[in-house]
């Protein structure tokens, strides 16, 4: 469906989608927000419409949107017939470089009508990404494998900006070549990359994580105590934050490097 001329009730589906659209200069449009929606804090008080299994139809048309945003990739099958049925303006936002945060920002104040705002945050992201850059450029190589949960375990591939993240600070992801964005690996098949550093969300269990690679001594990064935790909120949602998380990443990492 063609926009109004100028959105002025937004709805986002995803967490990282309304960090976006408050980047982009447009945070007080937001009148719904999709589960674990956080940040800021103007966009975690605002109604929960959709989760990983879907929208609340009812829920999404009493906000009158004209303007629900989903993430390509990401959002449900489900919710996405939903919206074809309730005759709602949606468009599709992309986010799988570093680099497509910022177009990102750009094409949300194109449409909102805050062009100038979000060519700024674009901008700042940018010189962000491109400092850290050129700070870890000459950094020793290590191979390191980002882990999701623990049983089982999945990891990332190449097309993840966590794994461009990874690249940024240094690092080269040991499961880039898997064969979906995100997928299970087996303890066996990390044995097999024995990874220098294994970096893991500090939002998941920790101890058990811990706990089950402390059986496994074999592995380089076990035996070093090249286990870090990360702000897995910063470093995998595509937004601007996510600079914080990269170098809290780059961090990590640098710690692997010095740590005896």
């Amino acid at each position: 469906m063609a926009l109004a001329a100028t959105p002025a009730r937004v709805v986002t589906l995803a967490p990282h989608l309304a960090e976006l659209v408050c980047a982009a200069g447009a945070c007080d449009r937001l009148v719904a927000v999709g589960e674990f929606t956080d940040y800021p804090e103007q966009a975690a008080k605002l109604p929960k419409i959709a989760d990983a299994h879907g929208v609340n139809a009812e829920a999404l048309l009493a906000q009158k949107p004209d303007l629900v945003l989903v993430w390509d990739g990401g959002t449900p099958q489900s919710a996405l017939d939903a919206l074809a049925k309730l005759s709602v303006p949606v468009r599709s936002l992309k986010v799988r470089r570093l680099d497509e945060i910022a177009t990102a920002i750009e094409q949300i104040g194109d449409w909102l009508g805050t062009a100038p705002v979000a060519k700024a945050a674009a901008q700042e992201f940018r010189a962000g990404l491109s400092r850290l850059a050129a700070r870890y450029a000459q950094s020793r190589k290590l191979r390191v494998m980002y882990q999701i949960e623990n049983n089982p375990i999945y990891s990332v591939n190449r097309l993840s900006p966590i794994s461009q993240a990874i690249n940024v600070c240094g690092g080269i992801n040991v499961f880039g070549e898997l064969p979906q964005l995100a997928a299970p690996v087996s303890r066996e098949a990390v044995m097999a990359e024995n990874p220098d550093v294994i970096v893991f969300a500090r939002q998941d269990k920790v101890a058990d994580i811990l706990d089950d690679w402390s059986r496994w001594q074999e592995l380089k990064a076990v035996r070093e105590n090249h286990l870090f935790s990360v702000n897995a909120d910063l470093l995998a949602r595509a937004a601007p934050r996510m600079l914080q998380g990269i170098e809290e990443l780059c961090g990590v990492l640098d710690m692997a490097r010095i740590r005896p």
